[in-house]
């Protein structure tokens, strides 16, 4: 039988106010919080609640057998706690079936590895913690911002205690080898 892996990236960076030279010293708030209760209650009501509705059913329907991940940034998480709890809520509801794995990333989906270690490290950290409060969740797998992956990427996750990392399959890499990975054990069982 055939395995297939459902994956699913949960992101939503923060909207930013208009802000021009002249609000300098002035307002120290860049961020446009009503855009942001906007956008995630359209998109936890739309997407985020239906689409973890079918997944739990899905989980149920087929006991056990049909097991997905997640990758959830921290400014998705802030932003669904602060304004559509109920989003945090379907995802606990999922972590507890035991059949929904929640990858590791940087908290604010960012391209630290590129810029500081140190930082990176601190973002890291900061999302294996918010996984472990929010879902008693043990991230096993690391997925980086838009899946940038090199072997000295690669070297420091393993560093930092992970088991794989997820990465874009590009062809003249993979050569013969297949697409089709197992990504962790959890996912590895049928």
């Amino acid at each position: 039988m055939v395995s297939v892996s459902f994956y699913f990236q949960v992101h939503q960076p923060e909207r930013m106010k208009h802000y021009t030279v002249f609000d300098i010293g002035n307002h120290s708030n860049y961020f446009d919080e009503q855009k942001n209760k906007d956008i995630i209650t359209k998109v936890a009501k739309k997407c985020y609640l239906p689409t973890n509705r079918v997944m739990l059913d899905l989980i149920n329907k087929y006991d056990g057998k049909f097991k997905i991940s997640y990758s959830i940034t921290g400014t998705a998480a802030a932003q669904f706690q602060r304004y559509f709890p109920e989003v945090i809520e379907s995802f606990q509801a999922l972590a507890d079936t035991g059949c929904v794995e929640f990858l590791s990333e940087t908290y604010y989906h960012s391209l630290s590895y590129f810029y500081s270690k140190a930082e990176f490290i601190r973002q890291v950290e900061m999302h294996k913690k918010l996984m472990k409060d929010l879902f008693n969740a043990k991230p096993t797998v690391f997925r980086n911002t838009e899946l940038i992956y090199n072997n000295a990427l690669a070297m420091d996750i393993e560093k930092m205690g992970f088991k794989g990392i997820l990465a874009e399959g590009a062809d003249h890499i993979l050569g013969w080898r297949s697409r089709i990975l197992s990504i962790s054990p959890l996912l590895a069982t049928t």
